[in-house]
This record gives C-alpha cells, structure tokens and sequence, in this order.
C-alpha cells in the first residue's frame, strides 16, 4: 500500500520553472538515506515527453559523492533500442561525453530481447490473476525484471504520466512492468487491456485491472523503490507539476493532475480525425497513440487518418504484426486456438489500432470505424495489413481544419479526447 508520504509542486494551471524543479529533486534526493548505497535511475525512452536533461542533471548533482554506484535505465518495453546519440541528447551530454558531463554514470539500454537480461522476482498464480482481471484471465505468470534493479540498492523511477491504453494511467510502477519486464508480464498485461479493450480503459483513474497486476507484480520485487511522477505540457519540456514518493503514491497524485492535463473534451462525436504524428515515433507500433488517443471521440462509421510522411514501417521490433494484420478485440476472441500461440502484446497491439468492432463467422469482422495510414508504408503493405491507405502528398491540414466534420489534431499521441459526459471507471479492491 503507498505510504501516503508523497510531496507535489505545481498543479494543472501551473508551469514549473527549471529552478524550482531543480530544488525539488535536490531536496527529495538529499531527505533519503543514500550515502554509500548504490541507486538505478529508471526513465522513459524518446517516445515520451519528458525533460530529462533537468531531471538526470540535478539527480547527479545531488547522488554523484554519496553513492558507490549510478546507473540510468533506459525502460524500453520492446521499443527499439537507443543509439548513443539518441541517447547523447536524450539525456542531455555530448555524444561520447558521458564521463565528462555525468561523472560515475552508467547508461544501459534495458535489453529485452536478451535472456541474461532478467531475474525472476516469483509468481503469480492464475487463481491471484482470475481475482486482479475481475475474471477476464486465468493464466499463471512468472514475474522477470531487468536484474540492474534487483542490483541496486535503490531504484528511483523517473517519468512522465498521461493516460494510457492498456493500463489508464502510464507513469509509477508501470515503468518496471512493462518497462523493465520480461515477456511474460507484458504479454498478460497488454492482453488484459485488450480484453476490456483500449477505448473502455484509456484515461480511466483508480486501479484499474491491469494496474492492479502491475502493482502485484512490482510487489514480489526486492528493494528500495521510489517515484518521481512528473505531468508535462504535451510536446513540451514544460512540468505543470512533479510529484516524489513512493511509487503508488506518487503515481496517484499524478494521474489526478494528468487526468485534469492531458485529456480534451467534446460535446459531440466527429466523422473524420486527422492526427498529425510527430517525430518521435518512429513506426506504427509507438505511432498508434494517434489513433487510439482519439477513438473515443470518433463517430460510428468514421474515418481516423493516421498522416506520418516520416514513418516507413509497421514495426522495427516486432515484424509478426504484418503477418497477423491489424483486427478487432473479437476476432482474436472468436478465433482464439488461432491465436493463442502469438505473443499477446502483439495480438493487443493489433487490437490498439483497429479499435472497437465485432466478428461473426459468417459475415466476418465489422470494424466501428476506418483506419486510414498517410504514411511512408507502401499501400500494399498497409492494406495487406487491413487498414486503409491514403497517399500523404495528397493532404493539406489546412484545408481539413477547414472542414466543420474534421478534427485535426497536432502533435497526436499524448492528449486524449473523450466525449463529455459521466465515464464509469473500471477499477478493482
């Protein structure tokens, strides 16, 4: 359970300056019991809004001479590795000026696709996950975790939160599950999103089912954990507000500020959605958050048009999505000794991106809304994936915003947009 100990500066109508988000992490930082200790700094990759720079520089100044040893974690999930000079300024250092800038820091990438990467915390037994999902899933899991934390003496989790679609809220312990985990709690995890489905969970505050999974999961990991819990400006290196605690709590405060940040409301459904994908995803598997971010606003029978000149592949890391194309929650469900055998975070991945819809044996599957990538995927591949395919040269956002029926959308991954109105949320004791 959290500690309730957490401490937050700023708040949704605030912005922080780098001053006072410096003096906040010095002092979180010099109140712990550190000195002679080794610490592992747990934070985002690239595919996250988040100013690193002013978060690792002022953690240093404040760890480098106390503890015996330092090390940044790059929690990846399964997104592609960071080159060094993705790293160089993603972190904030010359590339190959690591030693120089942060002295006695190591960097590491979490390796995923490495078997030595990981050790095994324990299990959780399919009795425990029946109780977590609700009765959605009755599947055992073995708990693996990147071993640089159990290694450490401290594990200190920095990161942004924003709504999420399989999980509600990003940001606390999901940074080690699934940031840090091994296979088999992604797979259990993003399947679990997937069976209550992205639109139903996405942006839903309290424990939902899969964070209650995360929580379990995280609870069966040795160590010393803390969290800071950042909210930030969308596309920006701007925090409305930071958040330090344990990783519960922490998470908990900054997901009531998220939630009041980061989501947009509308009165009224839209027939087409134009989302303008920035850079920092570089493939459909991270650039789906265009679409999924705007599903719920999305009329029956409309049109989401995912526009990324720049993005020429489907998934760097994982190629099978091609293979299994891109479908509904209920027709992996109707089809399930199909299926089975894939990785689930895959089969949820191609849920993600299809959105809601149904399957029938005889008249097949009947998506709620269309798909549309503008991208630099050839057509064929797209459409042999079973999305539809627009040519990027052919759209112009200005002339769209133009269109009273069409929302345009910069900067699409991080805001979600709802319809106003009373939302259930899905949460579990």
């Amino acid at each position: 359970m959290p500690d309730q100990g957490a401490l937050t500066i700023g708040g949704p109508d605030q912005e922080l300056t780098a001053e006072q988000v410096r003096a906040f992490v010095t002092e979180r930082l010099d109140a712990l019991d550190l000195d002679g200790r080794s610490v592992c700094l747990v934070v985002p990759d690239a595919t996250r809004s988040c100013p690193l720079p002013l978060l690792l520089s002022a953690a240093h100044a404040a760890l480098h001479g106390r503890v015996t040893r330092m090390t940044v974690l790059i929690a990846l999930g399964t997104h592609a590795a960071m080159s060094e000079d993705r790293l160089a300024s993603w972190l904030g250092y010359p590339a190959g000026g690591l030693a120089e800038r942060y002295p006695g820091l190591t960097v590491l990438n979490h390796e995923w696709w490495d078997p030595a990467t990981y050790f095994t915390a324990g299990h959780i037994s399919a009795e425990r996950i029946g109780e977590l999902s609700d009765g959605l899933l009755h599947t055992g899991v073995d708990v693996r975790i990147n071993r640089a934390v159990v290694e450490h003496d401290v594990t200190i989790i920095m990161g942004p939160v924003f709504p999420h679609e399989v999980v509600g809220f990003s940001g606390g312990n999901k940074y080690l599950f699934p940031g840090l985990s091994g296979p088999e709690v992604i797979d259990v995890s993003h399947w679990l999103g997937a069976l209550i489905t992205s639109r139903d969970i996405i942006g839903t505050t309290g424990i939902t089912p899969v964070r209650a999974l995360i929580h379990e999961a995280a609870a069966l990991v040795a160590g010393e954990r803390h969290a800071l819990c950042l909210v930030v400006r969308s596309g920006s290196d701007t925090l409305h507000s930071a958040t330090f605690g344990d990783p519960i709590s922490a998470w908990e405060v900054a997901a009531g500020v998220s939630s009041r940040v980061h989501v947009r409301y509308l009165d009224a459904p839209v027939s087409r959605v134009l989302s303008l994908i920035p850079a920092k995803y570089d493939d459909m598997w991270t650039a789906a958050k265009g679409f999924y971010k705007v599903e719920p606003i999305t009329a029956d029978g409309g049109q989401v048009v995912i526009y990324a000149p720049h993005i020429t592949s489907i998934s760097q890391m994982h190629p099978e999505i091609e293979d299994i194309g891109y479908h509904t929650r209920d027709y992996f469900v109707a089809q399930w000794d199909r299926f089975r055998h894939l990785h689930w975070g895959v089969l949820a991945h191609s849920t993600h991106l299809r959105g809601a819809g149904t399957f029938d044996e005889v008249t097949g599957e009947h998506p709620r809304v269309t798909v549309t990538l503008a991208t630099g995927i050839p057509e064929q591949r797209v459409r042999a994936a079973g999305l539809d395919y627009l040519d990027p040269a052919q759209i112009d956002p200005e002339a769209w915003r133009a269109d009273p029926g069409t929302l345009v959308v910069p900067d699409a991954g991080e805001v979600l947009f709802r319809l106003r109105g009373p939302v259930e949320p899905r949460t579990t004791s």
